[in-house]
């Protein structure tokens, strides 16, 4: 009996550990660096991995939306995207737009996302965000509950 009931805590014990690596959540990202965000997605891509936002993803790391599928995107109540033009540094440290780049990026966001942002004037300096009922008819929801996400 012990050693069944053994054999089954092992059991669990794996199977937990195999859903606890499915996912991916992003809660605090203030973005960074391009580059980096390429790079880091598409290798989260090639993973199968369910990308969960339950929290800020702004910047770069809004780039997740274009990187890993939509059907392996899901938002909590508590996703926030925040989006605005690519920039360089310029003499004195000001952000000095880069068009290339924000072109770039804006092509590859999804068509909803592309809408969204057209519709409130483009990617310009000034951040724009994407939360709420509007975020969640494009994507499909995750819930939490007892710190286990669940698709809808």
């Amino acid at each position: 009996m012990k050693i069944l009931a053994l054999l089954l805590a092992s059991t669990l014990s794996i199977a937990c550990a195999s859903q606890s690596q499915a996912l991916v959540r992003i809660a605090n990202d203030r973005g960074g660096l391009i580059q980096r965000y390429l790079d880091r997605y598409d290798e989260l891509k090639g993973t199968g991995q369910t990308v969960v936002i339950d929290g800020l993803c702004a910047s770069a790391c809004t780039i997740v939306l274009a990187k890993i599928p939509s059907g392996r995107v899901c938002v909590t109540e508590r996703a926030n995207l925040a989006f605005h033009a690519a920039w360089d540094l310029g003499a004195g440290g000001r952000h000095i737009t880069n068009r290339e780049a924000t072109r770039m990026i804006y092509s590859m966001y999804p068509a909803p996302v592309r809408s969204w942002i057209s519709g409130r004037g483009g990617l310009s300096p000034h951040t724009i965000f994407l939360r709420g009922t509007q975020l969640q008819t494009m994507f499909p929801r995750c819930y939490l509950d007892a710190a286990v996400f669940l698709r809808s």
